[in-house]
């Protein structure tokens, strides 16, 4: 079976909103072995190999924007999508505290490999998806685990994360902020800003609208849920658009 490092779902659909998924999947590719990184299965299913129920988040805020979505194939413990390829984090030898058997011996070959079968190709269709209108707003899908390992619990239900441009992620944040039952985190739990990465590739570099939004995983594990927070944040972004005229 011919591998495939990402998928497009709704690729003619007419929005301007572009929905990409960089930790959308587990999956290990066969020619990098395959399997698990030695890692135990039960760690191929937490955070550290995926953003836990960002696909199916991302799938359904597509549909409820008639937007295309894309998603990689392939677990960021093979290769971190939402990194620049100089950055020291993009093949991990650690990751909240789990040593990934598989990359702890990968050099600069094994890490060009990888480039060139997984995160290069994604980029690549990344770039046409966005290109394909002059007024493309993207949207980053993402989650967060609410504690990390000897840290405190992560309060915020949704965070925000934006670098120069807040002219979508204010608007956002403040419609957010009008909703009573959530704890938002604006750059938070992590920094809007991190030098080539995907937001500033394809939609910074560019001058596009953009935010990235994370959703603390806990709330999006079922199918439902993910359909029902889709259902929530997509009038919410529509409202956003409009007041930041974009």
């Amino acid at each position: 079976m011919t591998y495939i490092p990402f998928f497009i779902e709704g690729a003619d659909r007419p929005a301007r909103w572009l929905i990409t998924c960089d930790h959308a999947a587990n999956t290990v590719p066969p020619f990098v072995g395959g399997g698990s990184l030695g890692l135990a299965e039960a760690d191929m299913t937490r955070h550290i190999a995926y953003d836990v129920g960002a696909a199916g988040l991302a799938r359904g805020l597509g549909a409820a924007l008639d937007a295309p979505v894309i998603e990689s194939n392939f677990s960021r413990l093979v290769i971190d999508p939402n990194r620049g390829e100089d950055d020291p984090t993009l093949l991990m030898k650690l990751y909240d505290g789990t040593i990934i058997p598989a990359n702890r011996h990968a050099g600069n070959e094994e890490q060009e490999l990888r480039l060139n079968r997984c995160y290069r190709p994604y980029h690549t269709a990344l770039a046409e998806l966005a290109a394909r209108r002059d007024d493309t707003v993207i949207v980053s899908i993402h989650s967060f685990t609410p504690q990390l390992q000897g840290r405190p619990p992560r309060p915020w239900h949704v965070g925000v994360l934006y670098a120069a441009d807040e002219r979508l992620s204010r608007p956002l944040i403040n419609r957010l902020h009008q909703e009573h039952d959530l704890c938002i985190g604006e750059n938070q739990p992590y920094g809007g800003h991190l030098p080539g990465d995907a937001i500033a590739r394809h939609a910074i570099a560019y001058q596009r609208p953009n935010v990235l939004i994370e959703l603390r995983n806990d709330l999006i594990e079922a199918e439902a849920d993910q359909a029902a927070w889709a259902e929530r944040l997509a009038p919410l972004l529509e409202e956003a658009a409009a007041v930041a005229g974009v």
